[in-house]
């Protein structure tokens, strides 16, 4: 199983929509696909539902030895309980084959400050060992129960221990933007980040106490595949293909410049970049974004209350649109789904390489 972080420590850039359509996709293809909620707000969770109303979060841990969610997976090792950390229950979705949810819990960020003293202290303290291992131990042992090929993590906006953390011990990684001053900003500050996680990350895997532990840390390789951008506008012009308006293409030129001047460079130093040629032969060349998404307009709330990606959408049976913008909706869900095909399609190639 690989595990591909979806992070930005920026809100707002459509990271869980970009989790859910990119899982979805990628299931379609036939890749058994588990989405992992790993930001406490469990926004991943809420759209996997759909629109339910309920009085008691379904996904609570009756028995604390069958978790049925992530902060519930891993409190072994986070309260020393006297039993090992199990494989979590998935939910399979009831709309896509081979998609299934690891559910998110709010309670996940109570054990966000113990794990930022464990990265600090682990190496001196043999009672903290086993917990830089456990939110890795316990993705990887409910993937490999349930013989899933991708795990996609939905991780918080945060620069955090939990999110340094899930993002030095995953395969891959993708980085979603939105095209604006503070997209750039934030790539400039991953491109500050990213080498001291991953100098931390190399410490951690060499320290004998977290080599010894029952959940070790393992030894850090996440790569780069690539980094998406979201909702903005496009506009056709003549015959030529719909491209973002001009007000977009600033930031997307902006964010371009900072990819190649900031980010690109701070990635190779930390080792965390495919060959070249791996990159050329997916089609995913690291100057261009691996999809671009526009704006999804209304069609994203009717997505989310059917809990279907946009792209799932059927203008006929899910909605009462009708002539022109029943039109005008189909041919962006027809955009909509080329564009998470074709990124789906890179994203394989280069994971086949890892």
């Amino acid at each position: 199983m690989l595990q591909i972080a979806i992070f930005n420590h920026k809100g707002g850039v459509a990271k869980t929509t970009m989790t859910f359509h990119l899982g979805w996709m990628l299931a379609s293809l036939g890749k058994r696909v588990m989405l992992v909620d790993c930001d406490p707000q469990c926004n991943l969770t809420g759209v996997y539902l759909g629109d339910v109303d309920a009085e008691d979060y379904p996904f609570e841990s009756e028995d604390p030895q069958k978790p049925k969610n992530i902060r519930d997976a891993v409190r072994p090792a986070f309260e020393s309980r006297p039993y090992a950390i199990a494989p979590a229950k998935l939910f399979p979705s009831e709309l896509q084959a081979r998609l299934y949810l690891l559910p998110g819990h709010v309670g996940l960020s109570e054990y966000e400050s113990q794990l930022s003293v464990s990265h600090e202290l682990s190496h001196t303290l043999s009672a903290l060992q086993n917990i830089p291992g456990a939110l890795n131990h316990a993705i990887r042992l409910t993937g490999v129960t349930n013989e899933i090929d991708y795990a996609l993590i939905d991780m918080s906006p945060s620069l955090g221990a939990i999110n340094q953390n899930l993002f030095m011990t995953s395969d891959a990684f993708i980085i979603p933007m939105a095209p604006d001053l503070f997209s750039s900003m934030a790539l400039r500050s991953l491109s500050r980040t990213l080498p001291k996680w991953a100098e931390w990350g190399k410490k951690a895997a060499n320290n004998s106490l977290l080599k010894e532990a029952n959940y070790p840390f393992p030894t850090p390789r996440p790569k780069y595949l690539g980094s998406t951008v979201q909702n903005f506008r496009k506009r056709s012009r003549s015959d030529e293909q719909a491209r973002p308006t001009q007000a977009f293409q600033k930031w997307f030129d902006r964010l371009a410049e900072t990819r190649k001047n900031d980010l690109l460079p701070a990635l190779k130093s930390a080792n965390m970049l495919l060959p070249d040629s791996d990159y050329q032969a997916a089609n995913a060349p690291t100057n261009e974004f691996l999809m671009e998404i526009g704006s999804l307009d209304g069609l994203i709330a009717t997505a989310q209350q059917l809990a279907k990606p946009v792209f799932a959408v059927d203008i006929e049976t899910d909605t009462s649109h009708q002539g022109i913008v029943a039109d005008n909706y189909r041919e962006k869900i027809a955009d909509v789904e080329a564009s998470f095909r074709r990124g789906a399609e890179k994203i394989v190639a280069l994971l086949n390489g890892i």
